[in-house]
């Protein structure tokens, strides 16, 4: 068993084309030992973006903090505090934070998703 403050975890920018005041931190993943699901904290800047893309694989988001909104399948979904977030595979989608302070959220995804 391995427990661990999730601010053990570096913070890295997000570098990728798209993303806007990106963060992430991998909290559980291949360097604990997690076979089959990684756990990723983001914070995402007041105004920033994750990218909008799609993926092969579903992921499960968990929004810790902060306001924003999540885009998919055509429609627009506002977010907060408490809010669980499924996206099935091949959906395309984004999140956005619309609110004044960092919007942090938890995402759940296969081991095996790249």
């Amino acid at each position: 068993m391995i427990v661990k403050k999730a601010d053990e975890a570096p913070a890295k920018r997000v570098d990728i084309e798209g993303a806007v005041g990106v963060w992430i931190r991998l909290l559980i993943h291949d360097a604990e030992g997690a076979p089959n699901f990684y756990m990723r904290q983001f914070d995402v800047e007041p105004g920033g973006c994750t990218p909008l893309h799609q993926h092969d694989w579903e992921h499960e988001v968990y929004v810790l903090s902060g306001d924003g909104v999540v885009s998919g399948a055509g429609s627009e979904r506002a977010i907060g505090r408490g809010d669980c977030v499924f996206v099935p595979p091949g959906e395309v989608h984004q999140f956005r934070n619309t609110g004044d302070g960092t919007l942090q959220f938890l995402c759940l995804v296969p081991a095996d998703s790249g």
